[in-house]
Formats: structure tokens, sequence, C-alpha cells
């Protein structure tokens, strides 16, 4: 049949197909199939985007700047001259203690005078200094002129009406009586009172002259007949300065005192001893540098000091090689060029806010090293205060005006050093990564640094592919290449099976079962891990030198079925082995071994479990894709190969491994994928904490781990809730980043190979 006759049958056969209107339907299937999945793959990029725009907005708001506003308001006049002003929680009320005794308690928004009461003091007797005893109890000591002191709480009750309207109402109470207590007879003046401790038991500190002090420490004994409460206290300690004290301070638990001058030099003493043991003196400031403020920042554990050159520094109790305690600098932030005139700590958080003497007002955050507000104040106020929810800012100027301003600023703990660096954080020795998120104490110091738990992440990923690549490929290669079509229809299925298991069954089992198995036979379990491989090579040495006769009892490509008894065989005798092994060698105890004679911590849930339980899991998808993509070899590469004189190994590496590399690497990548994140195998089988070590037998913690973990205790709209979701973004570039990776070198590989 010649070639015009075959293209004329073609032709008719064309055309009859599309008189029957099949070629129509055809082309109208093509043209579905065609969108349907061109709108599919859209779909795909569309909902991956909207994944990741959603996370980028829950996490976009933790590094905005914070922003700070004057409230307007009718005019409100107060007392200038104060020596005490606090807000309540909400903001709605001051109070304030004038020199002349008067406590007044006024309305911020519209200057009402809601409350006032007068001290009754002797003639000539004013208010010196104020001390906050407890900043809880809001128990403060007021110390007179004529050294006496008088202990008072300025504290609120909350009411609603029918329609919710909330309604504040200051409470003035005087825990131990109105009668004042006199703390010397002397003619020393108090030149300045510090006080520390709550109402059962606290200290009280004067200051008597520029180098003197007394301190003074009280408890509370409460009466069984009327429940009223009575002081007694211990005969005065005094203590004598080398520094003439400008400013006074006492830790909130009493046990260290500090004394500050001018020029920057600060005295301590450690008031858990008697008598007071006086500690070493440090220098605050730089030279020729004054000390124009101090204060504690929250909870007490931090000095800030201000000083004439504009800078804030942050200084806590560190022990130095002598352990001893010593003042040692953390951070320094910068104001202005100007003296600092005020600091007042947020009440919440570990923040505090500034002013320097021309009025330029900033707000600073410790633990992220943060300057979040920069902005000029109208004028230059004689005294502020913060509410507790440091939202709203109370100035008095100088001629009485109050003035508001709301203060947004939500995430002030939060920066790229605070997440991605070592932080200094309160008491430790040095800096560190470290995660923890709460604690059950008011003044504690969230940790939010994730470089913990992004290595913990990469950690039980490498010990998993560790576990799960050499079986999946080396699997894959046998059951695609040598193994008989009759077992690899048996073998696969089976494996793939494996992929089907719920994580949180493998996580249960090695965590209650493989977890107590492995610890108690340390060495047996690596026996297993690093010999087993050597006894599966040395039998296959062995059959292959085998007479022929034996041979060939077993058909081609059946051999890997004799495995079986010699892996099951070996193991027990291996795992036997480990336990006299540990008899001998390391006292029958591998984990005191290691811990006590080389120096190597042993937590039973670790990353050797997790390596393990997690590479079982990831070794279906390796052997998988990696079996699909070598047997999907041409027979006519391999054909070709065995004709040109190639034995089967010299096949299967230079030509069969080439040509499926592509599919082999993408394997690896999909793997690591799921290694990277699994969540529940690694919740069960570690123990969850977040450190930074690449000890085999220590737990770790990772990012999807962490999300499971503490996202249903997180506030909505947190920091902590908006970190979770910035370790899910994190986990969401990983694998857009391993999976673009995998797909740039799998291209490379089918372009440099596709013409095999």
């Amino acid at each position: 049949m010649s070639d015009i006759d075959v293209r004329q049958q073609v032709r008719a056969l064309l055309d009859a197909q599309t008189a029957s209107g099949r070629h129509a339907r055809r082309q109208v299937k093509d043209r579905l199939a065609k969108y349907g999945i061109a709108v599919g793959g859209i779909a795909v990029i569309f909902a991956v985007l909207l994944i990741f725009g959603y996370l980028f907005s829950v996490v976009l708001p933790i590094f905005e700047s914070a922003e700070m506003e004057a409230v307007e308001q009718v005019p409100v006049s107060v007392e200038a001259d104060s020596r005490f002003t606090r807000t309540d929680e909400y903001g709605e009320l001051l109070f304030q203690l004038t020199p002349a005794g008067h406590i007044e308690v006024t309305k911020v928004d519209n200057g009402a005078r809601i409350k006032s009461q007068v001290l009754s003091l002797a003639e000539g007797v004013t208010l010196v200094s104020v001390a906050t005893i407890n900043r809880h109890s809001k128990l403060y000591a007021l110390g007179f002129s004529d050294h006496s002191v008088l202990l008072v709480t300025l504290s609120t009750t909350v009411s609603y009406d029918a329609e919710q309207n909330r309604t504040v109402h200051p409470v003035i109470a005087f825990p131990f009586g109105e009668q004042f207590i006199q703390l010397w007879e002397s003619e020393e003046p108090m030149l300045a009172l510090a006080g520390a401790g709550d109402e059962e038991e606290f200290k009280l500190v004067a200051q008597t002259s520029a180098r003197n002090v007394q301190v003074f420490r009280f408890a509370a004994e409460t009466s069984f007949l009327d429940d009223s409460m009575t002081l007694e206290h211990e005969p005065a300690e005094a203590l004598n300065s080398t520094v003439d004290i400008r400013f006074l301070l006492i830790e909130p638990d009493g046990n260290y005192l500090f004394a500050a001058s001018e020029d920057g030099a600060v005295e301590s003493w450690d008031l858990r001893k008697s008598p007071a043991e006086k500690l070493a003196i440090t220098r605050l400031t730089a030279p020729n540098v004054q000390l124009t403020e101090l204060e504690f920042l929250m909870g007490g554990i931090s000095l800030l000091a201000g000083d004439s050159s504009g800078t804030i520094t942050q200084w806590f109790r560190h022990r130095n090689e002598f352990n001893t305690n010593e003042l040692r600098k953390v951070r320094s932030f910068e104001l202005s060029k100007n003296p600092v005139k005020m600091i007042v700590p947020e009440p919440r958080r570990k923040g505090f806010v500034a002013i320097d003497e021309q009025g330029h007002f900033g707000i600073f955050y410790t633990t992220s090293h943060r300057k979040v507000l920069d902005q000029d104040l109208p004028v230059l106020p004689a005294s502020m205060t913060l509410n507790s929810s440091s939202k709203l800012l109370i100035t008095v100027d100088p001629d009485g005006r109050l003035r508001r301003y709301d203060i947004d600023n939500e995430h002030p703990d939060i920066s790229w050093s605070a997440l991605w660096t070592k932080v200094w954080y309160e008491s430790y020795e040095e800096p560190a990564y470290t995660w923890q998120s709460s604690s059950g104490s008011d003044e504690f110091e969230p940790k939010f640094n994730v470089m913990p738990l992004a290595f913990g992440t990469l950690k039980a990923a490498f010990y998993a592919m560790m576990f799960a690549l050499p079986i999946g490929i080396c699997g894959a290669i046998f059951t695609a290449y040598f193994m008989a079509p009759e077992m690899r229809q048996m073998v696969k299925p089976v494996v793939e099976v494996m992929a089907s298991l719920p994580s949180v069954i493998l996580g249960f089992v090695a965590g209650l079962w493989l977890a107590p198995v492995v610890e108690d036979n340390l060495a047996g379990t690596f026996a297993i891990l690093l010999l087993m491989p050597l006894v599966m090579v040395g039998f296959g040495l062995l059959w292959h030198h085998a007479p022929k006769g034996i041979r060939h009892l077993v058909k081609d490509g059946w051999q890997a079925a004799l495995l079986l008894p010699v892996i099951i065989l070996a193991g027990f005798l291996l795992w036997q082995f480990g336990y006299l092994f540990e008899d001998f060698a390391l006292n029958g105890d591998a984990r005191f071994y290691l811990t006590n004679n080389i120096g190597i911590d042993f937590e039973q849930r670790n990353a050797l479990i997790v390596g393990i339980a997690m590479g079982f899991a990831v070794i279906p998808i390796v052997f998988s894709i990696s079996e699909d993509a070598i047997f999907g070899v041409p027979k006519s590469l391999i054909n070709g190969s065995l004709a040109l004189g190639a034995s089967p190994w010299q096949t299967m590496v230079r030509v069969v491994l080439p040509t499926a590399s592509p599919g082999i690497f993408s394997a690896v990548m999909i793997g690591l994928g799921r290694a990277v994140g699994e969540t529940m195998i690694v919740l069960m089988a570690t123990g969850n904490t977040p450190i930074m070590e690449a000890n085999l037998f220590e737990g770790l913690r990772t990012l999807s781990a962490n999300i499971a973990v503490e996202m249903p205790e997180a506030e909505v709209g947190s920091s902590h809730y908006r970190i979770l979701f910035l370790s899910a973004l994190v986990l969401f570039l990983f694998t857009l980043i391993f999976n673009t990776v995998a797909e740039t070198v799998r291209q490379r590989l089918r372009k440099q190979y596709g013409s095999l």
C-alpha cells in the first residue's frame, strides 16, 4: 500500500469522525480539561498566597512602632506640688499626696475632686517622702519631717450599673490604724524613705544624712480577739555609706538596698544578713557624667539609671568569678543628648517611659532593646504616671494642668534581635537563646526567642532523615531494580500502607514503649543501628560466594526473603550483646556512664527516639516516590547498557540512578518537608524542652509542636499569639524554600540526564 493510499484512508477516517460529531466533542473535552487544570492550578496558587497573606497580616503588627496621641478634654487642674502621683488601673482617677499631708483623688476626665482626706499633722510637719512597700496591695509608707511614718493603702473598687457603665471608686485605708509610727527621737532629719515587703512583714529604710541610713524591720501581729493588727519592729540598724546619697532604693523582696550618688556611684547592702553586709561599689555612669534618675524596672530586679548625657542604662545583680553579687550593665538606651529628667516603669511589663529636661519623650522596652516611640511633649511635666495597661499616660504641668495621652503600644517586647539572637534576660548569667512564654509570677519576663524552636525543628528533621534515607532509598533501589515482580507486588503495598499510620499512634508508641526500651538497653539499640547494615552486607557477600547449587535453589529476585530470618536472629543477638556490653564495659548502666563519666546528659525522650519514630513515618514517602522513579527508567536504557557489556551494578549506578535522580531528589525533599512539619510524633516522643543542644540524647521542641501546645492558651492578639503565627509563617517559608530548591534541582537533573 502506497503512502498516498494511507494518507487518503486517514483523511477519510478523520472526515467520518468530523461528520459524526465525535471530533467536536473531543475538542470540547480537551478544552474543558485544559481550562479545568488551569483554573485548578490558579486556585492552588491563590490559596497558597491567601494563607501567606493571612499569616503575614497576623504577624505584621508585632513590628509596628508605638503611637501616642493627646486626648482632647476640658481643662483640668490638679495639685502641681505633689510627693506622689498615681492613677488607677483604668486611668480614670488620679491619686496625689501633697507636702501638707492632703490625700487628693481627682476625676481625670473632668477634674472633679471626688475624695479628699487631710492627715492630722502637727504644726510645721510636712510630708517628705512616699515609699511603695507593695505595689500589688498598694501599700505605701508616708514619711514625715518629724521622723514619723504612716501606712496607707490607696486602692479602688469598681461597680457597674444596669447599663454596664463602669464607675471607679477610690478607697483610702489605714491597715494599721491612723496612728503615726515614730521611727526615732533624735534631731536627725528624714531625707528620703524606701520600703519593701507586704502587710505581714516589711522593711523601711530612712535616710538621715548625706551618708547615713537606718533600716527598720516590721512584723504584723493579728489579734485573736478582734482581728486587729499591730506592728512590732526590731531596733533600727544604722548603715554608713561611703557615697553622698541622692537616690535610695530597696528591692521589692527587701533583700538588697541600693544607695547612689549624683556622680553615678552606687553602694549596695545585703539585708538578708544581720548585720547587713556591704557589697562592692559600682559606677553607673561614665566619668564626668552625672546620675540624674534611678528607678527599678517592673519586678525590682533591674535598675534603670538615667544620666546627664541622655542615656539610660539597665543593670541587675550578677555573680562574678568570685561568686559574689555585683551590678552588671546589660544594655543601654539613647533618649536624647539632654539630661534625663524622669523615668516611669510600666506597671505590668518590662518597659518604661522617660523624658529629658527639654521635654523630649521616649518609650522603651528592655527585653527587645527597642525604642518604640520618640516624641516631644508640649510642656515639661512636673510629674507623670501610667495606668496599669500602659495605654494611658497622665502628666501634670508645673502650673497644675493635667494632660492625657493615649498610647498604642501593643507589642514592644518583640524585635528581630529578640527573636533570633541571644538575649540577656534578667537574673541570667549570660545572654542565651530561651523560649519561655509564661510563668506563675506577675514579674515574669516573657522570653520569645524562636531560635531554640527552629533549631529543634531542624534537629528532629536531621535525625529522622538520617534514619529514613538509607532505608528508603536503598530499599527502593533493590525493590525496583533487583526484586522479582511477584515479590515487588507484595512488598511495595506493605510499605505504602505504613504511610497511612496516624502520626499520633507512632508518637504514642514511641513515647510510651520505645523510649523506655531504648533507655533500658542503650548499647543494644546502637549495636542494632550500627551493626545491622554490616550484617546484611556480610550475608549478601556470603550468598554471592555460595555454591551455585545452593544459590539456584532460590529464584532470581527472591533473595531478599532470605534476609528476614537473618535480620530477626541478628537483631536478637545484638540486643543481648548490648546487655553484656553494658555489664562489662559501662558498669551495668549506659545512661549513668554517659552522664557521670563522659558528661553527656541523657533524657528518656530524646532526639534519638524522635529520629527513629519520625524516620519510620518518612520511610514510606521516600521509598514510594524513589521506587516509582527508578522503576520508571525505560527498559531500553537498561537493556542497552547490559548489551554493551555493563554489569547490573554498573548499569544501576551509571544509567538507572542518574536517570531516576530527579525523582529520588524529589522524594528526599518531600520527606524532609514531612519531617519539618511533623507535630504529633515530636510532641509525644520528646520532652518538649526548647533547648539548643546538638546532643542526641537530649530533648527538643519544634515549631509545629510549640504551636500545638501553646496556641490554646495564648491570648488572641497578644504578642505570644502573634509569635505562634510567626512560627507558622517560618514553617510555611521552610516548606516553600525546600519545594523551590527541590523543583530547581529536579529540573536541572532532568535536563542533564534527559538525553539518556
